[in-house]
Formats: C-alpha cells, structure tokens, sequence
C-alpha cells in the first residue's frame, strides 16, 4: 500500500459515523445498517482494522486518536 492511498467510501463513512454523538440505545446500529448497508458486527470489524491503518489516521486523527486511548484503556484494565 503506497503512503498516498486514500480511504474507500466505506471506511471514511464508518471513521465518520464514529465520530458523531447518537441521540439513544440503537440509534447508532440503525444508521449503521441503513446509511452504510452493513452489518454491525462487520462495522466493528471494519472499525478495529481501521484503528491500526495510517490512512485512517491521516483521514481522522482526532477518532483515531480516542479509539486508540479508548482500546489501551480496556487493555490496561484486563
């Protein structure tokens, strides 16, 4: 992968739905499969890939950055 590839669709919209504040319980699952037409599970694949990808970090620091600190957390607590 060269330095210069850019984020598919996709991964740009799953950095940017994680990066939104959901108004209640399903809300973020429901626009998830509507707005995106995937699966959370998949979402959530998608979204752990993206926590290690440099494009994603260029693309998104601020998400990346607080997904990062968010996994060392739960990782620091095991």
């Amino acid at each position: 992968m060269t330095e210069d590839a850019q984020l598919t669709a996709v991964e740009a919209g799953v950095l940017a739905y994680e990066g939104r504040t959901w108004p209640g319980p399903g809300a973020k699952e429901r626009a998830i499969r509507e707005g995106l037409g995937l699966t959370p599970v998949r979402y959530y694949q998608l979204l752990n890939a993206l926590i290690d990808d440099p494009r994603a970090l260029a693309h998104a620091p601020t998400t990346v950055n607080r997904l990062r600190r968010l996994r060392e957390a739960r990782r620091a607590r095991r």
